[in-house]
């Protein structure tokens, strides 16, 4: 029973070690601030301020060094990865960001299917079996238009993209199925974080804001970050088995009212 967790602990480890000698390898000597995870927005802006001018002089080690701590971020399921999006929007721009955080979600998030594929399945179950028997329903219901399931999930979400990360694996997702999903479905999601960096990094006063050029932007940002999810959300009214708010609060962990 204990063999598992074991093994993902020596493998947590391992990685945190990896990206610590990473991080000390790579930006000795180049920052004045130690580098650690921003926890909010000021951290954020903070580490965008001390990273500018490296990622500038060394673009190469810098991007290393995002897409370690990326991975790490999301094959461990710690959340935060919203801030790494908006993060990369302000150092890599909008649309190498956009490319950078799709690919990077979609390979971390398949690391996390393989972890608890290997370590997590009997934890998985044993911490959250309500769970992981109602989304196993759904999945069953829709097996046949599976795909199309995995991407309603990922634009509206009934359960957390870290859970269902984990699960995947014990409802008999493939892998291709799900590394698709999570490349097309948080796409949306990564486009608005991913927008909001670059827009903020331009900003250098609050009249800025207010500015017809970012108004404009915000605009563009939301419509089209509206286009896919408004899509498949007719696709599933009319192919997908959905029970609506009662299903979705159960799964989030609430009780319907």
């Amino acid at each position: 029973m204990w063999r598992r967790p074991a093994g993902l602990l020596l493998v947590f480890a391992a990685a945190t070690a990896a990206l610590w000698l990473l991080s000390v390898r790579l930006s000795a000597g180049q920052t004045r601030r130690a580098l650690r995870f921003p926890a909010d927005l000021e951290e954020l802006r903070d580490l965008a301020e001390a990273l500018r001018d490296y990622e500038r002089q060394h673009r190469g080690a810098a991007l290393a060094l995002f897409c370690g701590a990326y991975l790490y971020k999301q094959s461990f399921a710690i959340p935060g990865s919203s801030l790494l999006n908006v993060l990369a929007g302000a150092l890599f721009g909008p649309w190498m960001g956009l490319v950078l955080c799709s690919v990077l979600t979609s390979v971390g998030a398949t690391l996390c299917y393989l972890l608890s594929a290997a370590f997590g399945k009997q934890l998985i179950v044993h911490f959250f079996p309500e769970k992981v028997a109602l989304l196993q329903g759904k999945v069953e219901e829709n097996r046949s238009c599976l795909f199309f399931f995995l991407l309603f999930l990922r634009l509206f979400p009934m359960t957390p993209n870290w859970f269902l990360n984990l699960s995947a694996p014990i409802l008999n997702i493939p892998m291709s199925q799900f590394f698709l999903s999570v490349l097309i479905g948080l796409t949306p999601y990564n486009f608005i974080c991913v927008q909001t960096g670059a827009i903020l990094s331009q900003i250098t006063s609050l009249d800025a804001i207010f500015s017809w050029d970012t108004l404009l932007k915000l605009l563009a940002m939301a419509v089209v970050a509206l286009i896919p999810g408004t899509l498949i959300k007719r696709y599933s009214k009319k192919h997908l088995k959905l029970d609506g708010n009662k299903q979705s609060q159960t799964l989030n962990g609430r009780k319907s009212l």
